[in-house]
């Protein structure tokens, strides 16, 4: 257990930094108008995700240590949209299109509703 803790420590040390730096070089480079380096992370993150988990799971079988480490690790915390775009993808792969778009509605309408609501909160408390 405490080796797992340790794992993801690790890989999350590791993404969040890169999310920061990834970021920071994203908005000196291409300015604040849009957030480029959430994109950017949610684009690199997502597909890590899908190079590790056909590698992991359908190709070669890779030590479920590298997989805790940079699958739940690393890329939680550089994104959790690549985990978001795996699930999606998985019910897009599977034919699955009306579950895919429930997925998709379903994040994307509660993450809206979800800072409107902690934004109002904040606001009501302050």
């Amino acid at each position: 257990m405490l080796s797992k803790i340790m794992i993801l420590g690790i890989g999350g040390f590791i993404g969040s930094n890169l999310r920061y730096w990834i970021s920071l070089w994203a908005m000196v480079t291409f300015g604040n108008y849009i957030p480029f380096g959430t994109l950017i992370v949610n684009a690199i993150g997502s597909f890590i995700l899908g190079l590790l988990t056909f590698y992991g799971i359908e190709s070669i079988q890779i030590d479920p240590r590298i997989r805790l480490l940079i699958g739940t690790g690393m890329m939680g915390a550089l994104t959790t949209f690549s985990t978001f775009s795996l699930e999606t993808f998985n019910y897009l792969r599977d034919s699955d299109y009306s579950l895919a778009l429930i997925n998709i509605g379903l994040n994307v309408a509660v993450s809206l509703c979800a800072v409107w609501l902690g934004f109002m909160f904040a606001k009501a408390i302050a």
